[in-house]
C-alpha cells in the first residue's frame, strides 16, 4: 500500500482515539524523552509531549516504551506528564501558500506566529502551515468522467505572480473523476474534486500531507543533460553543476559559504528556490529573511520571494529541529518537482545538522563513531542527497522535473578531513572548496581552483559548445593548465626568486593574474558583476584568450612582458565584469582594438 493511502487509512481507523492520553513521560534528557504506555505506536510517529503539547517524533520503540525526539525546548517538562499520539508520521502540508512563506524547521509559519505570539515562539505554539482563509482562483484542467491516475494535473491556481500551482492526484490514488469544481474562487480546504477509486469516493482538496522522511515517488530517474547556470563565473566555467545534481561547499569560518549560497539562491536558473538555514547564526539568518523578500528576481522582474520558500532554523533553536528542517525542505522541493518545475535547494549548513545528530545520538547512549558522530551519519547524508535528481514524473504526459541540492559544510578549523566533509564528498559530484587564504586576500568567491572539481564538466562542456561557443572546452582546459602551471612556478619563485624566470614563464604569470583578477574574481555586491550570463562569460573568455595569442606572438618578436603588462588593455580586462549592459559593447570593442594593436608594438619601441 502506498504511503499516502496508508496515512489516510491510519488516520480514519484511529481518529476516534485522537486526543487520548496514550503514554506517560518517565525520563527527560535534553531533547530526548522516554515514555511508557506507548504500545501500538509506530516508528517515526508524531506525538505531542507534556502538558505544553510539544511536537515530538518516536525514534526508538522497545515494548511499550518509546524514545521521543522533541523538536522544541523541554525545560520544565517532568516525568508523569502525558504523551498524546497523532497516529501520523512527522509530515508537512503541501498546497498553495507555500511560496513566499517563512517557516521554522517543523513547518510553523513564522510570520503568522509573530502576529499571534509576538517576537518569541512559545513552546507548543502552532499555526496552520497553509492559510485556510485565503481564496485562490481555481482553473480545472480535467472534467467529470475523466480517468486519472497518480500525478495527473486536475487543476491549477495562481500561487504567486511567478508560479502556477498545479493540483495533482496524490500518489497512490487513481480512478474516475466523479466531480470537479468549476472555475472560481476557493479556499484550500474546499472540495475541488471527488475521485471514484472503485472502492470509495474520495474527496480531494488542494492540500496534501506527506511524511518528510519518505521520498515522493517518481516514474523514472534520468541522467542530467544540461548545466544549472549560476551566473558565478568560476562555477559555470570551471566547476559546473548539472540540473538535478548535487554539490557541496565546504569552507572555514569567514570564507564566504553563506554569501555563495545566497548568490546561488538569487541567480541560479531554477524555477523554484528552497533555502534552508539549518543551525546558522541568528544574525546571518536575519539578513536572509530581511534581504530576500526585497530582492528583484532577474527572471521575472518581480520579488524573488514570489518563487521561493524559506526555512529558518537558527543555532539558538532546539537542536532536534535542525534534522527536521532538512527533511521539511527536501519534501517541499519534491512537491514542486512533481509539478514539473526545476527546483534548487540550498542547505546551510549540513554540518549543523550532523552536529544535531551527534548530540541526539549521545543522549540515546549510542555507540559513537568517528569524532563522536553516529555510525549512521553517512547513510543519513546519502538519504538526503539521493533525493536530488532529474526525473520523469508520474501521471499522464511526458513531464520532467528536477531537484538540485547544494549543501554548505562547516568543517571545524577548515579541516576537510573531518567526517561530515569526507562523507559528503563520497556522495556529491561537485566540490567547491572554499579557501581561507583566498578570502583573506579579498578574492571572492574564494573557491580554490586547485582543490575543487566537478564530475558534470563533460555534460556542461557539450552544452556550452552547442549553445554558446564552439571553443569553450579548449579555453577552459587552457585556463586550468595556466592556473596549475602558475602554482608550480610559485614554488620555484620561493626558492630562487622571480628574476631567474624566462620571459615565457613571466608571460604565463601575467596570464594567470589576468584570469584570477579579471575573470575568476567576482564582486557579489556590485550591481552588474554579481551575475554574469553565459554569453557574457564566453565573450570575456574570448577577449582574454585572444589577447593571450597576440601576447605570445609579440613575445616571439622581442616584446618584453613588462611592456605587455603596462598596456591599457590590461586595465580594460578588470572592468569587464562590472560593465553595465550599455557599456559592454563599447568596452569589448575597445579591448579588441587594443589587442590588435599589439602587432605594432615593435614599431613603436
Amino acid at each position: 500500500m502506498r504511503v499516502g493511502k496508508a496515512m489516510e487509512k491510519r488516520k480514519h481507523d484511529e481518529k476516534d482515539t485522537m486526543g487520548e492520553k496514550n503514554g506517560v513521560i518517565i525520563r527527560v534528557t535534553g531533547p530526548v524523552v522516554e515514555a511508557e504506555g506507548m504500545a501500538g505506536s509506530r516508528m517515526y510517529e508524531s506525538v505531542r509531549v507534556g502538558n505544553a503539547g510539544l511536537i515530538g517524533e518516536i525514534i526508538i520503540l522497545e515494548g511499550d516504551r518509546a524514545t521521543i525526539q522533541v523538536y522544541e525546548e523541554t525545560i520544565g517538562v517532568t516525568p508523569g506528564e502525558p504523551v498524546v499520539r497523532t497516529y501520523l508520521p512527522l509530515s508537512v502540508e503541501l498546497g498553495p501558500g507555500l511560496i513566499g512563506t517563512m517557516y521554522d524547521g517543523i513547518q510553523r509559519p513564522l510570520e503568522e506566529i509573530l502576529k499571534n505570539n509576538g517576537d518569541m515562539i512559545e513552546r507548543g505554539s502552532s499555526a496552520p502551515a497553509l492559510d485556510r482563509t485565503k481564496k485562490y482562483r481555481f482553473y480545472p484542467l480535467a472534467k467529470s468522467g475523466d480517468t486519472v491516475r497518480e500525478g495527473d494535473r486536475i487543476g491549477c491556481v495562481r500561487e504567486s505572480v511567478s508560479v502556477n500551482h498545479y493540483i495533482l492526484i496524490p500518489p497512490g490514488l487513481s480512478g474516475t473523476l466523479h466531480f470537479i469544481a468549476e472555475q472560481g474562487e476557493y479556499v484550500i480546504t474546499d472540495t475541488i474534486a471527488i475521485l471514484d477509486t472503485g472502492e470509495e469516493k474520495k474527496e480531494l482538496t488542494m492540500i496534501q500531507r506527506w511524511p518528510v522522511r519518505d521520498p515522493r515517488p517518481v516514474r523514472e530517474r534520468l541522467d542530467p543533460i544540461e548545466p544549472l547556470l549560476t551566473g558565478q563565473r568560476i562555477i559555470d566555467t570551471l566547476f559546473p553543476l548539472a540540473r538535478g545534481g548535487t554539490a557541496a561547499i565546504p569552507g572555514p569560518f569567514g570564507s564566504g559559504k553563506t554569501v555563495v549560497q545566497q548568490q546561488l539562491a538569487k541567480w541560479v536558473n531554477a524555477e523554484i528556490i528552497i533555502y534552508i538555514g539549518c543551525g546558522e547564526r541568528g544574525n546571518e539568518m536575519a539578513d536572509v529573511l530581511e534581504q530576500f523578500p526585497t530582492l528583484k528576481d532577474p527572471r521575472t522582474g518581480h520579488a524573488l520571494s514570489s518563487r521561493m520558500v524559506l526555512i529558518a532554523n537558527t543555532s539558538n533553536m532546539p537542536v532536534a529541529a535542525r534534522e527536521a528542517s532538512v527533511y521539511t525542505g527536501i519534501t517541499i522541493a519534491e512537491y514542486y518537482r512533481d509539478m514539473g518545475y526545476h527546483v534548487a535547494l540550498m542547505a546551510d549548513s549540513t554540518s549543523r545538522w550532523a552536529e544535531a545528530m551527534r548530540e541526539i545520538s549521545g543522549r540515546l547512549e549510542e555507540m559513537p563513531g568517528e569524532e563522536g558522530y553516529p555510525a549512521y551519519l553517512s547513510s543519513r547524508l546519502a538519504d538526503f542527497y539521493e533525493r536530488a535528481g532529474r526525473v520523469s514524473l508520474l501521471g499522464s504526459g511526458d513531464h520532467e522535473g528536477s531537484i538540485s541540492v547544494i549543501g554548505a559544510v562547516s568543517p571545524p578549523g577548515g579541516d576537510f578531513s573531518e567526517p561530515v566533509t569526507q562523507n559528503t564528498l563520497r556522495i556529491v559530484k561537485v566540490f567547491w572548496a572554499l579557501d581561507a587564504d583566498l578570502a583573506y586576500q579579498r578574492h571572492f568567491p574564494a573557491i580554490n581552483w586547485l582543490m575543487s572539481y566537478s564530475l558534470y564538466s563533460p555534460i556542461a562542456g557539450i552544452w556550452w559548445e552547442e549553445h554558446i561557443g564552439p571553443d569553450f572546452i579548449r579555453m577552459k582546459q587552457e585556463m586550468m593548465e595556466i592556473l596549475q602551471r602558475e602554482n608550480e612556478l610559485e614554488e620555484i619563485i620561493r626558492l630562487v626568486g622571480p628574476e631567474t624566470l624566462p620571459e615565457s614563464d613571466r608571460l604565463l604569470l601575467l596570464k594567470a593574474e589576468i584570469l584570477r583578477e579579471s575573470y575568476l574574481m567576482q564582486y557579489a555586491f556590485d550591481e552588474f558583476d554579481t551575475f554574469t550570463g553565459p554569453k557574457k562569460q564566453y565573450r570575456m573568455l574570448k577577449a582574454i584568450f585572444t589577447f593571450f595569442s597576440q601576447a605570445e606572438r609579440a613575445l616571439e618578436t622581442g616584446i618584453s612582458v613588462s611592456r605587455l603588462r603596462g598596456l591599457p588593455v590590461i586595465e580594460s580586462f578588470a572592468r569587464m565584469g562590472t560593465a553595465s549592459p550599455e557599456e559592454e559593447d563599447p568596452l569589448f570593442e575597445s579591448i579588441a582594438r587594443d589587442t590588435d594593436a599589439i602587432r605594432d608594438l615593435k614599431e613603436v619601441l
